[in-house]
């Protein structure tokens, strides 16, 4: 019956409300000015309260009425944007976007991929900030956010894999000259290494040692406050690192790089796009979203 249905007759009395006529609700509607009386005749009966005052010559909303108008536009205003999101992926996109990043992974690997998929939507403004701190997505203003490692629980936010990478524990062959090669998680404690610091990349290790996965605290004998400041350390010779496979491929592949403890440095670390709840249905944040699931699925995030 349509009296159980929560929903039936709100639009009515929205469009009437709104219009300040149940005669131009109607029209607008597409059905006769007596059945918009009834429908909101029966909306007030369900709800115990009055929502117009009705004269002769006026039609006006009661205070319970003007309360109800809020909450229902807003969620009809909701589901209309849920609506137009969804339908969005052949939409020319327009608007701000404010999107954070690891800085070496942002800059090297991400930015390709943002400036190509940004190209066919030209009303689309880009705020890009890199940094490697775990800020707070909610007290930054940022849309979307690119993150390494675990994540924290939060109601607040939403979070999607994009893809998983190896880690890598390296240094620079001048270094390894100078004091030796590595062979075991011992052997680290006498060496020198270039960690993150409190608000940026890790001043951990994530090793496996046997069949086990654990953290270990390096020797912190250089703290870098950005995973791209601490490769171009590692090359300069200042000591080991252990960052990302992303981050070194290619100075391994030139030999600027070299990999030590390979068996010890083989777990893996998981890439997710987050974004504020309150965000999950912008067509902006959809759109890149669903794009970075595209690359990663073709290994441009690997």
């Amino acid at each position: 019956m349509i009296g159980h249905d929560p929903l039936s007759g709100v639009s009515i009395f929205v469009s009437a409300a709104r219009l300040g006529s149940f005669t131009q609700a109607a029209e607008r509607l597409g059905i006769t000015k007596s059945a918009v009386g009834k429908s909101i005749a029966r909306l007030e009966e369900r709800l115990g309260f009055k929502l117009f005052h009705r004269t002769t010559r006026l039609m006006r909303l009661t205070g319970d009425g003007e309360a109800y108008l809020a909450a229902c536009a807003a969620a009809m205003d909701e589901i209309t944007a849920a609506q137009a999101a969804l339908s969005s992926s052949n939409r020319v996109l327009s608007g701000r976007l404010h999107i954070n990043m690891p800085v070496a992974f942002g800059r090297r690997v991400l930015l390709p991929i943002l400036i190509e998929i940004s190209q066919p939507h030209p009303g689309l403004s880009l705020t890009l900030t890199f940094t490697d701190a775990t800020s707070d997505l909610l007290q930054e203003d940022v849309d979307l956010a690119v993150r390494f490692g675990a994540l924290k629980d939060s109601g607040n936010l939403i979070a999607r894999h994009l893809v998983t990478q190896e880690r890598v524990i390296c240094a620079a062959p001048s270094y390894l000259q100078r004091h030796g090669e590595p062979m075991t998680l011992e052997d680290i404690r006498s060496h020198r290494c270039i960690v993150g610091s409190p608000k940026g990349p890790p001043l951990t290790w994530q090793v496996r040692d046997g069949e086990l996965e654990k953290r270990i605290t390096p020797p912190s004998t250089h703290l870098v406050g950005d995973g791209e400041a601490m490769v171009d350390a590692a090359i300069g010779g200042l000591g080991i690192c252990q960052v990302p496979i992303s981050l070194v491929r290619d100075h391994l592949e030139r030999g600027t790089l070299q990999r030590v403890l390979k068996d010890l440095s083989t777990v893996s670390v998981d890439i997710h796009a987050v974004w504020p709840r309150q965000a999950q249905l912008s067509p902006r944040v959809r759109y890149v979203v669903d794009q970075l699931v595209a690359a990663a699925a073709t290994g441009k995030l690997s």
